[in-house]
């Protein structure tokens, strides 16, 4: 997902011009590579991290959703990411 959201802020922004694109891309897809490294080294706050890259990202693309593919596509994947990690943080938290 960190990949991916770099990659689409970059091209969002080389198609338009789109400053929000760019910081908003590579923002979030950045919180996502620095939460896949913190789950991998089992240091803390990285699923929650993971998961509010997620509600960041379906929030910003929500709105979008039905001008493409591709807001359409953000939305549904960040979705379920932050069912994902929703769903994991709340077993982790013995519910």
């Amino acid at each position: 997902m960190g990949g991916l959201c770099i990659v689409g802020g970059v091209t969002g922004f080389a198609r338009t011009r789109s400053i929000p694109s760019l910081v908003a891309g590579v923002g979030v897809g950045l919180l996502y590579l620095w939460s896949a490294d913190s789950i991998r080294k089992g240091t803390a706050n990285g699923l929650e991290g993971a998961l509010g890259a997620s509600a960041l990202l379906f929030l910003s693309s929500l709105p979008r959703f039905a001008k493409g593919p591709v807001p359409a596509v953000l939305t549904i994947t960040s979705a379920g990411a932050g069912l994902y990690y929703g769903n994991t943080v709340y077993n982790l938290r013995g519910h």
